[in-house]
């Protein structure tokens, strides 16, 4: 071995033990915000959510001061700018120049906590996947020789992040690899591998448990038809949140006032709460009150009335609290949605057709199915999915129907909130 190749293989060596490293200080940063902002959130909007159930009041008071603190601290604490979810990670992944400033953390973790607490109807994992990312993107930036390895470290602390939240480090990579990345290179599967592993092993200590915790027996083939109808429906509910999120942010736009924007918002969102408190922050609370009782409870003309207002106020309220400032995005929307959607179609086929098939099966598969739908990635919404529930049971069920889903809505428009813009768009 000459004097030169000895010397590439050792650079070489070096620039592997880097990586390695400073994966594993991504992983466990982006897991431990995950973890964090996952925890501070839970405890205060139970807090929060029931003050307001006691009071109704507070349904008008929450989200117009939860949005004015965004806006101050947008205003006067992170330099005026607007945080634009995933885009932002975009934005930084399509150019060498770009990158994701170190103040996106705090931004991120504050307006998301605050956004959700307050009665915003999204969740965190947005601000949790910008503000991981943000992590991937700083670290890239200390080091010369990571210079080129920008969209995979990015991609690890987003893989992280999502570890974190969802407890599946499958889902991780795929979110990381489907939306973000979109091609696959040896330091994507290294830095990715370690990130998500160290995620996992963080909140494996921590004890963290599934976030549904379900009991799913068995699944049927005489069911298939109507997980396709699940599937098809899916995909149209997930086209119908796209389109909300967008035209809500178009309308919102053309308001030079920023305050009338919070007061509008707030106004929409606040009757929103009122009739169906459902709708208050994340909504997690209300599926796993409907899969506790989803095979008790008989399907009346009350009961399928508010299921289809859920259904159709969900996307509004969910595009109204991010067109007014809120800080969010449409995962936990559409795990919602998809639950909502999945429970009605399995009572309606219940009651009506005397089919029997399980209510808490269709809820499972529609929350993958939309969410497969929304952001154009099956993969990942099945292994999340999974990871929610901690169960692999209807496995092939969440994989026809989150791919029936993604194709159906693609069919009807091509674009996600993710992808869409004006120019492509026209």
């Amino acid at each position: 071995m000459n004097h030169t190749t000895r010397i590439k293989r050792n650079y070489q060596i070096i620039k592997f033990r880097k990586l390695v490293i400073v994966s594993i200080l991504i992983g466990f940063l982006s897991a431990f915000l995950g973890v964090v902002l996952k925890k501070v959130t839970e405890h205060y909007e139970e807090i929060f959510f029931t003050k307001a159930t006691t009071n109704p009041i507070f349904f008008v008071v929450f989200p117009i001061f939860g949005l004015s603190i965004i806006y101050f601290l947008r205003e006067y604490l992170f330099k005026k700018k607007e945080n634009k979810g995933i885009k932002e990670i975009f934005e930084s992944t399509d150019t060498k120049t770009k990158s994701l400033p170190s103040y996106k953390i705090p931004s991120h973790f504050i307006n998301g906590l605050l956004t959700v607490v307050f009665g915003g109807s999204t969740g965190i994992e947005v601000s949790t996947v910008v503000a991981s990312a943000t992590i991937g993107s700083v670290a890239q930036r200390k080091e010369n020789v990571f210079r080129q390895y920008k969209t995979e470290l990015i991609c690890a602390g987003v893989a992280a992040g999502v570890t974190a939240l969802f407890g599946s480090p499958i889902a991780g990579i795929l979110f990381a690899l489907e939306v973000i990345s979109k091609k696959m290179t040896r330091a994507f599967l290294i830095s990715n591998l370690i990130a998500v592993s160290i995620a996992f092993g963080l909140i494996f200590l921590m004890d963290e448990k599934p976030l549904f915790m379900v009991n799913i027996t068995t699944w049927y083939l005489k069911a298939i038809p109507y997980f396709i109808l699940l599937g098809i429906l899916a995909g149209i509910n997930s086209v119908y949140l796209t389109r909300c999120v967008l035209f809500f942010k178009s309308q919102f736009s053309k308001i030079n006032t920023h305050y009338y924007k919070i007061l509008l918002g707030s106004a929409i969102l606040s009757i929103s709460l009122f009739i169906f408190p459902q709708l208050y922050g994340e909504g997690y609370p209300a599926i796993k009150t409907m899969f506790g009782n989803s095979n008790q409870i008989p399907l009346t003309l009350t009961l399928a009335l508010t299921f289809f207002g859920l259904l159709i106020l969900k996307p509004i309220v969910t595009s109204v609290t991010l067109a007014s400032g809120g800080d969010g995005g449409v995962f936990a929307p559409s795990l919602f949605i998809g639950a909502f959607l999945g429970l009605l179609l399995a009572s309606i086929l219940n009651t009506f057709f005397n089919v029997g098939v399980f209510p808490i099966n269709f809820m499972i598969v529609g929350m993958a199915a939309v969410l497969s739908a929304s952001i154009h990635a099956p993969f990942t919404a099945i292994f999340l999915v999974c990871g929610l529930t901690n169960d692999y049971t209807l496995f092939i069920p969440l994989l026809a129907v989150s791919l029936i889903s993604k194709y159906t809505a693609k069919m009807i428009y091509p674009f996600t909130v993710y992808t869409y813009s004006p120019r492509v768009a026209n």
